[in-house]
């Protein structure tokens, strides 16, 4: 038996969601079904019961759970000794992330990575969305993390969904909008926009909803955004991430009637990542699983005046 599966199976059960748990896994929803489906035929019972509010382990499941977490726990005691004993993972793992990731995910996951495996080694490039999709389609990056695009992906790149969270405006505590609880894109036609730049997802966004917008900064990164708009720009439309703490006097307030923004992972389809590679995603999307709790929860720059 595959152990994937049965971490796959456990985290299902865990998070009650086979989305959350294609997020904690890394993997995509359909894969990890597939997957699970997989680990039923092979032992020849029925481990989940699904409905619309998400699935629960059968009675057959509910008897598997410790076995199948003894599994999992043996396989990660095997890892650590082989990492104790090999003195770590090593090789080169080369990511690209869009900028609010760089800032809020990968910043804090680097410490990690030298604390724990000293001899691994990345390098990190910093890009739009497209460029970073086109890197690892070329094959140049071992995976990406960027802002889900609205076209469909090249049949040879796999996206994984990891966060989503909703598009926002960003003030400063003095500007007329800054007591609302909510506005509307049309909101926004009368006061010059700092945005991210063109060939971005928000400036997309910004462009279909709002006829003429008056963009008067296109921004290569949301702390840029909210400089800007600290020192009276204009008003930013970014998502709720804190990437500025050391920017005082800001306000984030949602925009009604908007979908909201989705920050991905890509990776090829037809390739198998290194251990090293696996080890950093592993990593990451844990970070990831973290900021989505805190910005659902909190929403913190939307919550304080």
């Amino acid at each position: 038996m595959r152990v994937e599966r049965a971490r796959y199976f456990l985290a299902a059960v865990e998070t009650g969601s086979l989305r959350a748990a294609a997020v904690r896994c890394g993997i995509s929803q359909p894969a990890l079904g597939q997957q699970i489906a997989l680990l039923e035929e092979e032992l020849d019972v029925v481990l989940l019961t699904r409905s619309r509010s998400g699935v629960r382990p059968t009675p057959s499941g509910q008897a598997l759970l410790q076995p199948m977490a003894r599994l999992v726990a043996a396989e990660q005691d095997v890892h650590d000794a082989a990492t104790e004993s090999g003195g770590s993972y090593r090789g080169r793992v080369a990511i690209g992330a869009i900028s609010v990731v760089v800032e809020t995910v990968i910043a804090s996951v680097i410490g990690r990575l030298h604390e724990q495996h000293p001899g691994l080694r990345f390098t990190l490039t910093e890009a739009a969305s497209t460029a970073i999709e086109a890197g690892v389609a070329s094959g140049e990056l071992d995976f990406g993390l960027v802002t889900m695009l609205s076209e469909p992906a090249a049949p040879t790149i796999e996206r994984t969904l990891l966060l989503q969270a909703p598009i926002g405006v960003i003030v400063r505590a003095d500007h007329l909008l800054a007591e609302r609880d909510s506005v509307e894109w049309s909101d926004l036609e009368t006061w010059p926009i700092v945005t991210m730049r063109e060939g971005t997802v928000m400036w997309e966004r910004l462009h279909a909803d709002v006829p003429e917008p008056d963009v008067v900064v296109q921004a290569m990164s949301d702390r840029s955004v909210k400089v800007m708009v600290a020192h009276g720009a204009g008003i930013g439309i970014l998502g709720p991430f804190d990437t500025s703490v050391d920017v005082p006097g800001l306000r984030w307030i949602p925009l009604r009637n908007t979908a909201p923004i989705r920050i991905g992972l890509i990776q090829r389809r037809d390739s198998r990542p290194s251990p090293s590679a696996l080890t950093v995603r592993r990593l990451i999307t844990e970070r990831a699983a973290e900021l989505l709790t805190a910005t659902v929860s909190a929403h913190r720059l939307g919550s304080g005046r």
